[in-house]
């Protein structure tokens, strides 16, 4: 598994990271190759899971470190598997092939999930113990061979070409929302021309404060859309976990407009 670091942590500016558990507990590997958590690991989530999220604010108001959260095993935001919405995508072949790109990939399970002979994966996270976890992950699994991840700010990351598919899980809400419109120009700015953008909207709901701050389509589509992103597909996303049923929507953009 290709990692590499293109700034040191200490040097990493404030923003967000996404998924899995510091060290890893209760192993086993899914039809797809990818070591996971078992259920029972996730079955206390609750009102735990609540405390660790008022953790996760603490933490970042007092130091603004990602890097933090992920070396204390704060990170509430862990499914502890493949997305699944994206197992299925994979599983119906309904995803484009050729390069993807996952923002905030965490401890890597969509992007191994992702990875195929037609479709190499990059997964990128600011902080250091993430991409470790990812490593460790991903070493296991049969499609390590095309894969890579990246520790570095997603603002400053510039890769050698577009990508074919983009994909965007509790990343988009775990930004602060001055920081929105340069989301939107970048990821336009990473899409290839005839690229797909793929968002799972969470959480969509109207609380204040965060993260994880909430979001809406509308706040979305006033990024997006003046470069273009329009969306091909909105729906309530029918997989969710039962903890976000109804505050969690799916969306997929291509560019099919011009920029404003």
């Amino acid at each position: 598994v290709n990692i590499i670091h293109a700034m040191p942590c200490h040097a990493m500016p404030r923003l967000f990271s996404c998924s899995a558990g510091a060290g890893l507990p209760s192993l086993w590997t899914d039809p797809l190759g990818i070591s996971i958590r078992n259920s029972s690991a996730l079955a206390s989530m609750g009102k735990s899971n609540l405390d660790k999220v008022a953790r996760v604010q603490e933490i970042m108001r007092s130091t603004g470190s990602w890097e933090q959260c992920w070396s204390k095993g704060v990170i509430p935001w862990d499914l502890g598997g493949v997305t699944p919405i994206v197992a299925d995508l994979v599983h119906k072949n309904q995803l484009p092939v050729g390069r993807a790109f996952v923002p905030g990939c965490g401890s890597g399970y969509d992007v191994i999930a992702l990875a195929s002979p037609v479709r190499h994966v990059v997964g990128l996270d600011i902080s250091k113990t993430a991409i470790e976890v990812a490593g460790q992950i991903a070493a296991s699994s049969r499609c390590a061979n095309w894969l890579e991840f990246v520790c570095t700010d997603f603002f400053s990351y510039i890769p050698s070409v577009p990508f074919d598919l983009i994909f965007d899980y509790t990343f988009f809400c775990a930004l602060e929302p001055s920081l929105r419109f340069k989301w939107g120009e970048k990821m336009a700015q990473l899409l290839a021309t005839h690229g797909e953008l793929v968002t799972v909207m969470f959480p969509v709901d109207d609380h204040e404060g965060g993260p994880p701050y909430a979001v809406s389509l509308e706040v979305y589509q006033k990024v997006l859309h003046p470069w273009g992103l329009r969306t091909t597909q909105f729906a309530e996303n029918p997989l969710s976990s039962s903890k976000r049923k109804g505050r969690e929507f799916f969306a997929r953009w291509s560019k099919i407009a011009a920029r404003i």
